[in-house]
């Protein structure tokens, strides 16, 4: 027995064929994922769990990689801030990491400072 709310969309074609429909009739610049979503008439929670279930991966990625080149696009032309956050939240990293080790070396001039020392960095 089936239980839960009914598939909004019953067939992966059905889905490609709104996706498409969202994209040809809106401007390039004004794709977002929610913008999708409304076009859809559905959440963006809604979008997330079709995009796990194995049939719908395809174009749900695929609609998401439009979206998320539109902002790149924007970036690469405009250099706006708004850009850098929205990629940011497909996982776009600014920042850089730095691996920095550093070595010390100690010298006692009596052996009890030495075991102290010892003992206080193995607490």
């Amino acid at each position: 027995m089936v239980t839960g709310r009914p598939l909004k969309f019953q067939s992966v074609e059905e889905l490609e064929v709104n996706i498409n429909k969202y994209f040809k009739e809106t401007l390039e610049t004004e794709w977002t994922w929610t913008g999708l979503a409304l076009f859809l008439g559905c959440t963006k929670e809604t979008l997330k769990s079709y995009s796990e279930k194995p049939d719908f991966i395809r174009p749900l990625k695929n609609a998401l990689l439009k979206v998320e080149n539109g902002y790149e696009k924007d970036l690469k032309k405009y250099g706006k801030s708004g850009s850098i956050f929205a990629l940011k939240n497909f996982d776009w990293k600014d920042k850089q990491e730095i691996d920095q080790t550093t070595r010390v070396e100690l010298s006692f001039q009596n052996e009890e400072a030495k075991e102290a020392v010892k003992d206080f960095l193995n607490d």
